[in-house]
């Protein structure tokens, strides 16, 4: 394990070479609001304008596109996976590319305008399983297992993780004076992929896990040394949300290179994602408003200080848009 995570900054330069075409790299955008609120200097890094509206597309492509390259029979027998959605529109389009077939398991909860996007753009078959996503992911692994198909963990990969941890790539390559990076966590893959590149470039480098207070497996157990399952409650959120399995590779990167976490409220997040809206006209997501509202939490920690929020999707429902945007009005 410890040489796999020593390993994982040279497979994030390799990911990047590898996916690089098929990805947008999206802007750091200087946030003059933020900026002036805090007396820090405040950029935005814009996943929420990658190509299928999340950062999740990375990961998706690095893990096809590695196996096109090494093991090309493992796709043609297709592909299972677990997403309430993000990942699950990322996979397709890394399937459309590669070739190969993909069935989606998610939660009963998960939101009925992803699974009709699923179903409508790319004609996909999504099957419901259990009430948290970590039974989701366990039926579809069980299920991938049955038919000798292969499984791509949302985060529980190191191949996922390495295509996550590009942003980090790209981040440093634009600003490698950055003091400080606040990232949404769920799973973990994006926070780990990203922090284990950015401290193997300058351990100075503070990462900042950022999670809602209604669903905060993660904090809870880096807190406690191990994993720890409790009940994840409804939140804005909905891209962070949820259980973690046991044995999750993410745990043990999240537990070395993050240097500190933040757990906002519901109001907070809908705070956050009103003020992009309003302040930036950028269109995000409940788990990007997790990041943002984690900043204006700690702000007056970072006075003078660079620091990086990253934006991580923009793909929320426009009935939860206009509840938000009407509480703000």
């Amino acid at each position: 394990m410890d040489d796999k995570i020593e390993g994982l900054p040279h497979q994030v330069e390799n990911a990047y070479r590898r996916i690089q075409q098929h990805i947008l790299k999206t802007p750091l955008m200087y946030s003059k609001y933020l900026s002036l609120d805090s007396d820090a200097e405040v950029y935005l890094k814009l996943e929420n304008e990658q190509t299928t509206g999340s950062f999740k597309l990375r990961g998706a492509f690095n893990k096809m596109l590695q196996l096109s390259e090494q093991d090309p029979e493992v796709l043609k027998r297709g592909v299972i996976t677990a997403s309430t959605g993000n990942h699950g529109l990322a996979c397709m389009q890394a399937a459309k590319v590669c070739k190969c077939c993909v069935e989606i398991f998610g939660q009963n909860t998960m939101s009925q305008l992803k699974v009709d996007a699923l179903q409508e753009l790319y004609g996909v078959k999504v099957t419901r399983h259990g009430n948290d996503c970590v039974e989701a992911e366990i039926k579809a692994r069980q299920t991938a297992k049955e038919r000798n198909q292969l499984y791509i963990s949302p985060y529980n990969d190191w191949d996922v993780m390495a295509g996550q941890g590009t942003i980090g790539y790209e981040i440093y390559e634009t600003l490698p004076d950055v003091d400080c990076v606040f990232v949404s966590v769920g799973g973990g893959g994006l926070i780990a992929g990203i922090s284990a590149y950015l401290k193997s470039k300058n351990s100075n480098i503070k990462v900042i896990g950022c999670q809602p207070r209604k669903s905060k497996v993660l904090y809870e157990s880096v807190k406690a040394g191990h994993i720890v399952h409790e009940t994840s409650y409804d939140t804005l959120s909905d891209g962070t949300a949820g259980d973690v399995e046991d044995g999750s590779v993410t745990f043990p990167v999240c537990k070395k290179y993050v240097d500190d976490w933040s757990l906002v409220d519901e109001d907070e997040i809908s705070d956050a994602v009103f003020f992009m809206l309003d302040k930036h006209h950028k269109l995000v997501e409940g788990a990007a408003g997790v990041a943002v509202a984690s900043f204006l939490q700690q702000r007056k920690k970072y006075q003078g200080k660079k620091v990086v929020i990253l934006i991580c999707g923009g793909n929320i429902s426009s009935v939860t848009l206009k509840t938000i945007i009407d509480s703000h009005l």
